[in-house]
Order: structure tokens, then C-alpha cells, then sequence
């Protein structure tokens, strides 16, 4: 099943999505389970599953607006350094753990939305991304169990403002200017999925391959992340965690190459989605 957050006739809801039809499940479901995260907490993901097989999709995609898939996250974990071909871009070492920063609720942005670039940078830069939704939430998961816990897979354009993020060694700042991490356009179950690792990540700006790998190389695979963040915090349904980039990023070619107002950024995970924004200048 692939699940959309969306905006009709002024009024949010969510639904599965088939092609380029959407079945509104929020009209039967939402006094019960007001957002996608109510349904994760309720486990009721099955029950969704069976309504959205025997109904018939009434909403055509291009008359709604898309909303970031898991529109108020308790959580947004994002793995830095997590392919190899980044890591030797940035001319870092492995590390024994994931890096961790955080991002917060009021930076993310949907599929077709602005992506918004800061007045204050002329470095915005683009990272492609698996993000992974949490199901079934826990403390100190272990890596055997770690795939129980995930409800599906989204596409996530990191976006970051390079200088900003390179102030001190902490990241967070260059992470969190508002509107600048795209989330979607579905969350896509696992089943839909089959082998994750078989799967390709490509990133796109103005129609150029920037960026593209296979899943497999993931450095710190998903029961690996899923263990370390669990091991120091409670992992909640509606949880995103986007999954580090694979190299190419603009800010470490020669010459550089980063967002313009005006610029396409694409996402595409083969099975799993393909996540467009146009970049905007900030208001």
C-alpha cells in the first residue's frame, strides 16, 4: 500500500494511493484515527489495507494537494556519512556509529511543494535520501527485531545550507531552516518494496543525474540505525528517520553546484517513490 497525507476542498485527510488515484480513507477512518501517525499508533495499518482493496479511489491526485506524508513527527532522526562515496567526498574516516542530527517538524516540505532557499546562504544544497516511518515503536530494539518496526519507506531531499552547517561541528543549524526538507510523496509499505537493497536512489536537478546509488550501500544498514537510536531513545510511531546520502553532492564538486530559485530537484527511489520540489527563493 502506498499512503498519501493530502489536502481537498480546504480540509486535510489521507488515503492510498493507485497510480494516480487516491481512495480517501480519512472520510471512513479520521474521527477514529485523525492523521497516518494515529493509524501507526493504533497498529491499525491492516485495517486500512483491507478498506482501501475493496473501494474504489474517488480523488484524481492532480486535484489535491500533497502534505508531508507524516505531517507532525514526535521525531525526525537524520544518519549522516552513511555511504562510502560520500564519506570519501567529504575526506572524512569511518566512524563506529552512526552520525546522528536531529531536524525539526516545521522544515519539512511535500512532493510539488516549494523547497525553500534561504536568503541568507548561497550554498543550498541538495541530498537524496531513503527516509524509514516507524510503526511499532520501542527502547533498545535489537537488530533481529529491527524490520518489525517499520510501517514503510518514503522519499527525502535533506536539503542543507552548507555554510550554516559547517559553523561549529554540529550540524543542526544547517538542517532546520524551514521548508527546506522534502518528504514524500507516499509512504510505501514494505510489501510494495521487496528487497530494499535491490533498490536504486537517484537524485535529479534539473533533469541531470547529481547523485545515485544502490541501497545497499548503506554503510549503517536500517536494523543497524534502528538498534543505536533505540538504545538512547524511545522510538515512537510516525518516527522518520532519513537514512544519510550517497555521494555527489553539489558542495563537494568542482565547481560547485548547489539550488537556484527556479531549479527541479528529484528524488526517485525505484518501488518506492519519486519525490519532485521546485526550489523557491525565501519570501
Amino acid at each position: 500500500m502506498k499512503l498519501v497525507t493530502f489536502e481537498a476542498g480546504g480540509k486535510a485527510s489521507y488515503g492510498a494511493l493507485s497510480g494516480d488515484r487516491i481512495t480517501d480513507l480519512g472520510s471512513t477512518f479520521g474521527q477514529r484515527y485523525a492523521d497516518i501517525r494515529a493509524v501507526l499508533e493504533a497498529g491499525a495499518l491492516p485495517e486500512l489495507a483491507k478498506a482501501a482493496s475493496a473501494a474504489t479511489a474517488t480523488l484524481a491526485l492532480a486535484d489535491v494537494k500533497l502534505l508531508p506524508v507524516i505531517t507532525n513527527p514526535q521525531k525526525i532522526f537524520c544518519v549522516g556519512l552513511n555511504y562510502k562515496t560520500h564519506v570519501a567526498e567529504t575526506k572524512r574516516t569511518d566512524s563506529d556509529y552512526p552520525a546522528i542530527f536531529t531536524r525539526f517538524a516545521d522544515t519539512l516540505v511535500a512532493h510539488d511543494a516549494p523547497l525553500v532557499k534561504p536568503t541568507i546562504t548561497q550554498r543550498f544544497d541538495f541530498e537524496g535520501e531513503l527516509a524509514v516511518v516507524i510503526g511499532k515503536g520501542g527502547r533498545n530494539i535489537t537488530q533481529a527485531n529491527a524490520l518489525e518496526h517499520i510501517a514503510g519507506y518514503a522519499c527525502f531531499n535533506d536539503g542543507s545550507v552548507r555554510d550554516w552547517q559547517r559553523h561549529t561541528h554540529q550540524w543542526t543549524p544547517g538542517k532546520n531552516f524551514p521548508g527546506t526538507g522534502a518528504f514524500g510523496p507516499c509512504l510505501t509499505t514494505p510489501d510494495e518494496v521487496g528487497d530494499l537493497g535491490a533498490q536504486t536512489i537517484t537524485t535529479r536537478l534539473n533533469g541531470q543525474v547529481v547523485q545515485q546509488a544502490s541501497l545497499s550501500d548503506l554503510i549503517f544498514t536500517l536494523p543497524v540505525i534502528i538498534e543505536y537510536l533505540s538504545g538512547f531513545t524511545q522510538l515512537m510511531p510516525g518516527d522518520v528517520i532519513a537514512t544519510g546520502t550517497p555521494g555527489g553532492v553539489g558542495d563537494r564538486r568542482e565547481p560547485p553546484l548547489y539550488m537556484w530559485d527556479g531549479d527541479v530537484v528529484e528524488v526517485e527511489i525505484s518501488r518506492i517513490g519519486l519525490l519532485r520540489n521546485t526550489v523557491k527563493n525565501e519570501a
